[in-house]
Parts: structure tokens; C-alpha cells; sequence
């Protein structure tokens, strides 16, 4: 066990791992493009469905039914049929990300939304505002905590399962991990994984840090 740590560490910091086309600076840029696009497209689908859910009060069982789907959805699953349908491109892998993400998005923001006191919302339209209005100067705002969580939570789940852009061969810290499988190198396998729980531990850490400071003035 420490043989392998002690290899592990000079994997980890040896120079020439870090540079070139499969050096690990490389790597890392290509997972986090794959993970912040898939987030942000996620995002432009998931926040207004989630808003509109909320505000309505209509479809709300498709919100609670996604957390579910989230949950079970079968990701390399997802990756392979639309890889047979679409072909050889990162298509796939954006689908099923995308998929993965949208659940997380779309349940948290339908919770803040449905967490804002009614009485604030009946006060906001005794006072003229239209229904657009109370959406975004009063529900959107009390709900931005409930509504960020969720933007977080689905980046690092997309963080931890961008891995499988190695599946259908392209790049990303997964490369580690299938490249280290199929040459039976649990080094450059365990230098992998660990990759990626670092990155979805940082950018855990700062996104909860910029949370925290942007509602620092509101109390609990």
C-alpha cells in the first residue's frame, strides 16, 4: 500500500505528467469545458423550468418526479444509445450530462421557489405588481439560495461523471481511468479518480464560499 501511494504521489507531481496533449493540465481543461458547458446548458433548460413550475404551481409532480429520475438515470446507458443513434462525436456525452443535471436544477429551483411565504408573494400583488413582476423582484430573489444549491449540486455531479467522455474515446481525467484499466495501471486508474475528486471538492469549496458570500446580510 505505500509503494503505491509513493508511486501514486510522483505520478501526481512528476513534470513531464503535466505537460502535452495528455498531460494533465491538458486534461483537466478539457473536464472542466466538458463539465461547465454541460452545466450551463443544463441550467438554461432546468431554471426556467423550474421557475415557471414554481410560480405557477402547475406540473409540480414533474419536479418531483425528475429527483427520482436523476437518480436512476443509467449515464453510460444514455451515452451508448445516443453514441449508436448519433454517432462518433461528444454529443453523447453532452446528452447525458445535460440529463443528469437538469433533475438537480429543476427540483431545487421549484423548492425555493415553493419556500417563498405566500403572504410575501399576496403582499407583492396587493401593491399592483404583475405576475412577471412577483416572479422576478420577489420569488426569484428569496429562492436564489434554494436555486444556487441546486446549480451546485449539479456541477459536481457533472464534475464526478464527465469521466465518461474516455468512454466513447475522447479526453478529460476519465482518460486516466479506462487508459489505466485497459493497461492494467492502477497508478495512473487511482492518479484518475483522484483528479477528479479533488476538482469536485474545489470547486465545491468555492462555489459554497461565493454562495456564502452573497447572502452573507440574510439570516436564517
Amino acid at each position: 500500500m505505500f509503494e503505491l501511494i509513493k508511486n501514486l504521489g510522483t505520478w501526481l507531481t512528476s513534470g513531464s505528467q503535466w505537460a502535452g496533449q495528455d498531460g494533465i493540465a491538458h486534461r483537466l481543461g478539457e473536464h472542466l469545458q466538458y463539465s461547465l458547458l454541460a452545466t450551463l446548458i443544463a441550467a438554461a433548460i432546468g431554471l426556467p423550468l423550474g421557475l415557471l413550475i414554481g410560480h405557477t404551481g402547475k406540473g409540480a409532480f414533474v419536479a418531483i418526479n425528475l429527483a427520482s429520475f436523476g437518480r436512476a438515470l443509467p449515464t453510460v446507458g444514455l451515452v451508448v444509445l445516443v453514441f449508436l443513434a448519433g454517432g462518433l462525436s461528444m454529443l453523447p456525452v453532452y446528452v447525458a450530462l445535460v440529463a443528469l443535471a437538469v433533475p438537480a436544477i429543476v427540483t431545487n429551483t421549484y423548492a425555493g421557489m415553493t419556500a417563498v411565504d405566500p403572504d410575501v408573494k399576496d403582499a407583492a400583488r396587493g401593491q399592483g405588481m404583475r405576475g412577471h413582476q412577483v416572479l422576478l423582484q420577489v420569488e426569484l430573489p428569496l429562492a436564489l439560495p434554494l436555486i444556487m444549491t441546486g446549480l451546485r449540486l449539479a456541477l459536481i455531479q457533472v464534475v464526478a461523471t464527465a469521466t465518461i467522455a474516455a468512454y466513447v474515446s475522447f479526453g478529460g481525467l476519465g482518460r486516466y481511468v479506462f487508459d489505466g484499466l485497459a493497461q492494467r495501471d492502477l497508478v495512473q486508474v487511482l492518479g484518475g479518480a483522484v483528479l477528479v475528486a479533488v476538482v469536485a471538492v474545489v470547486l465545491d469549496l468555492l462555489l459554497s464560499s461565493l454562495q456564502r458570500f452573497l447572502f452573507r446580510h440574510r439570516t436564517a
